[in-house]
């Protein structure tokens, strides 16, 4: 049930953190991917990896806010490959000016900042999904996996455009995965991860002091996280492989938390 082996992923934002612990994840399984990223450094560095590794991976630059630039690499793809069976969307981010300071309010929002955000995470999910889930139904099956986020259950402080577009992502994947089931293959599932928190690069400075210690942000979330800890980035492989495997075979629409318990406490 759990088998993936020469199953084609495409991988969007693949080069970086997240899409690429996924991408050595399921490389590891067996799995063709298929790495989009609009920067060729990245691309380059991490199908080198892959390959090196044993695995078996192709780089494509390309651009989650671009249709045409997408349906090309989907073209491409099919042409090396023959289908795609995964969609991981993992591209998305957010940018200093959409983030407010302790001492900011809503008024002192950069909306160049914000719309930049707002579009990469939502758009930029959005768009890959039509032009990817397009070869799906056409085959007849395929899964999508977005990325959701803790900041869409409740209000998390500071991070407004990230949190709406967000949440844009969670109604978009019950959407579609409502619309491939009922009016294309039920075979074809859309699903998303939540990730609670986890220390990388984004977020490092507001979450660790230069000391090493603990932010007050930071001891803020493990207060409310069951498990008194943050994740580790590997811990959301196992999520994603069973969301691609037809172990989840009757699992569509759903936000799939992987947070220690962050989602489900009160904080009481």
């Amino acid at each position: 049930m759990f088998d993936l082996k020469d199953k084609v992923a495409v991988i969007t934002g693949g080069g970086g953190v997240l899409g690429g612990n996924i991408a050595t994840h399921l490389a590891s399984q067996g799995v063709k991917v298929a790495i989009l990223d609009i920067r060729p450094e990245n691309v380059n560095e991490k199908v080198i990896r892959l390959n090196s590794n044993g695995g078996t991976a192709k780089g494509f630059v390309s651009n989650v806010l671009d249709m045409q630039i997408l349906e090309k690499t989907r073209d491409e793809i099919l042409k090396t490959w023959g289908r795609i069976d995964i969609l991981i969307n993992a591209a998305g981010g957010n940018l200093p000016g959409a983030t407010l300071t302790e001492e900011q309010t809503i008024f002192d929002m950069k909306m160049d900042d914000y719309q930049k955000v707002t579009d990469l995470n939502l758009n930029g999910t959005v768009f890959p999904s039509l032009v990817f889930a397009k070869a799906m139904a056409d085959a007849g099956s395929g899964s999508i996996i977005n990325i959701s986020s803790m900041a869409t259950y409740s209000a998390i402080t500071r991070v407004m455009g990230y949190s709406v577009a967000k949440t844009g992502v969670n109604i978009f994947t019950q959407w579609l995965a409502m619309e491939m089931a009922t009016k294309f293959n039920e075979k074809i599932r859309v699903n998303a991860i939540a990730p609670g928190f986890f220390i990388g690069d984004q977020n490092r400075a507001v979450l660790i002091n230069p000391d090493g210690s603990y932010t007050e942000r930071s001891k803020k979330v493990i207060a409310r996280t069951p498990m008194k800890r943050f994740g580790d980035i590997d811990e959301l492989n196992g999520a994603v492989h069973f969301l691609c495997s037809n172990a989840a075979s009757f699992i569509t629409g759903v936000i799939l938390p992987v947070d220690g318990g962050f989602s489900s406490f009160s904080g009481v």
